[in-house]
């Protein structure tokens, strides 16, 4: 019984190969000649990728950032000591205006 796989060949599909294939297959490639190693060596690593400046510019950012800590532990403190004794204000004009930029950001 055949199967047509609306032209698929035997080049298309994936197929496994045997252990003796694959050694005979390495003999021949340690039989090649250097150059030719070396060129399915570059053709093995693929394509060369080149990030652009942005690109770079994120990744030192990134690292910079990654010496900071995540939280300010000194900071956390002091809010949660002036929460406790009833000295922590909100500036209302100041959060307002940030509520406002943050939705202009978002919304435009």
């Amino acid at each position: 019984m055949s199967v047509d796989l609306n032209g698929i060949g035997p080049g298309q599909v994936n197929t496994q190969r045997t252990t003796a294939e694959k050694s005979a297959n390495s003999q021949n490639a340690s039989k090649a000649s250097p150059e030719q190693a070396n060129a399915k060596a570059q053709a093995a690593r693929g394509e060369n990728v080149n990030l652009s400046s942005q690109a770079r510019n994120l990744k030192q950012l990134e690292q910079k950032l990654g010496d900071y800590p995540e939280m300010d532990d000194e900071r956390i403190e002091q809010i949660r000591s002036a929460l406790e004794n009833g000295t922590y204000k909100v500036d209302a004009q100041k959060l307002a205006q940030k509520m406002l930029d943050m939705d202009k950001s978002i919304f435009g």
